[in-house]
């Protein structure tokens, strides 16, 4: 994920941290130094940093569960108000997503637990309830964070795990399409209730309104593609007009087909038309400044770009752009040729049209007896 730093990989899962959450550092360093001074400002910075151990804790407890059913997990991302898994495919059952769903706020419950029994029940609701003050303990104040990381999550909005638990729950007697759009519109219902009170209250609740808002239209279209991927082929909506690179040309050619087209990849391929590797825009940009127009544009390609078969289905070529974190696959022929490129503009346009056509165009036909343009 874009504006991401890498902290390393834990168990096969790359752990990354937003930038935003070195500003929530430095806002607690200052708000804390303004109540205790220097020792209570780093105090304060370790707080956060536990709690956000405690975040990492409770997508790992997403992460166990994911691999119990076989969906292993590329990477996960913390933000200010929380961390999330990326998931290498989507469960195959209700019944899967909810105990994924279930197993991050259940570490916290553990979590809780454990330092409960360790302040020896000494921990009451008012210390808990307190944690912006850094003059409650310390381990008292983690476990109402903890507390609080359970019903925050439980909230049925996306991205939270109550809003997989609700569609899980609606999965189990309607469709996964019709599940989604209704966990979807219930948590873009309660971002405008957290945007609203965040106008009388805490700010912040206006800018998790945001983020819930944007993460359940996201669930939305993502259930919408998973809806359509299973009977479509990637030959269908692939793109077939594509500019294609020699290996043997410069980033200073490149450049100019990138002017010259409305294209961000590229694909390189030899003289046989094999793929040899993909350029982006960004990638050619990134190498021009550093080594200049007459370098050649295979040592700013990638060879990571998977291939699939024109006649396979879309909801593969879907799965492997996830699973490698790729812009773009390739799309080949039986001869191992290019024929196109899929990439995540591709899906969008087919979503666009195929919520503008009618719905006699979509079952294959026009009214007027003509024939279908591309099979959606």
């Amino acid at each position: 994920m874009g504006w991401s730093l890498n902290l390393g990989t834990i168990a096969g899962t790359t752990v990354r941290v937003h930038f935003t959450f070195l500003l929530l550092l430095v806002w607690i360093w200052l708000t804390h130094y303004r109540i205790g001074g220097t020792p209570a400002a780093w105090e304060g910075v370790a707080f956060i940093i536990a709690v956000f151990a405690c975040v990492v804790l409770h997508e790992f407890g997403h992460i166990a569960a994911a691999r119990y059913f076989g969906i292993s997990t590329p990477d996960i991302t913390l933000f200010p108000i929380g961390g999330v898994a990326r998931l290498e495919r989507m469960p195959d059952e209700p019944g899967q997503e909810f105990v994924i769903a279930v197993a991050g706020p259940l570490v916290n419950v553990a979590i809780a637990a454990l330092i409960f029994a360790l302040l020896g029940g000494s921990a009451g609701v008012e210390q808990m309830a307190g944690i912006e003050d850094p003059r409650t303990n310390f381990l008292a104040r983690l476990a109402g964070v903890n507390v609080f990381l359970v019903l925050f999550n439980m909230i049925p909005a996306f991205p939270m795990d109550g809003g997989r638990i609700l569609r899980a729950a609606l999965a189990a007697r309607l469709s996964w399409s019709r599940a989604t759009q209704i966990a979807a519109t219930i948590g873009q219902g309660l971002a405008f209730v957290f945007g609203f009170l965040g106008l009388f209250y805490n700010p912040l609740l206006i800018f998790i309104g945001i983020f819930v808002y944007l993460a359940a239209a996201a669930e939305a279209q993502n259930a919408q593609i998973r809806e359509v991927a299973t009977s479509v082929l990637v030959g269908d909506v692939m793109i077939t007009e594509i500019a294609r690179l020699d290996r043997s040309a410069t980033l200073d050619e490149a450049i100019e087909m990138l002017l010259a087209t409305t294209q961000h990849e590229f694909p390189v391929i030899d003289s046989a038309g094999h793929l040899e590797g993909l350029v982006t825009r960004n990638d050619m940009i990134r190498t021009l400044k550093e080594k200049g127009p007459a370098e050649p544009v295979a040592s700013a390609m990638r060879n990571d770009i998977p291939k699939i078969h024109y006649r396979k289905s879309l909801e593969e070529s879907l799965r492997l752009m996830q699973r490698a974190d790729v812009p773009a696959v390739a799309v080949v022929d039986n001869s191992d040729r290019l024929v196109g490129l899929m990439t995540h503009e591709t899906i969008g346009e087919m979503l666009m049209v195929r919520s503008a056509v009618s719905d006699g165009f979509r079952f294959g036909r026009l009214r007027g007896g003509k024939p279908r343009l591309t099979q959606i």
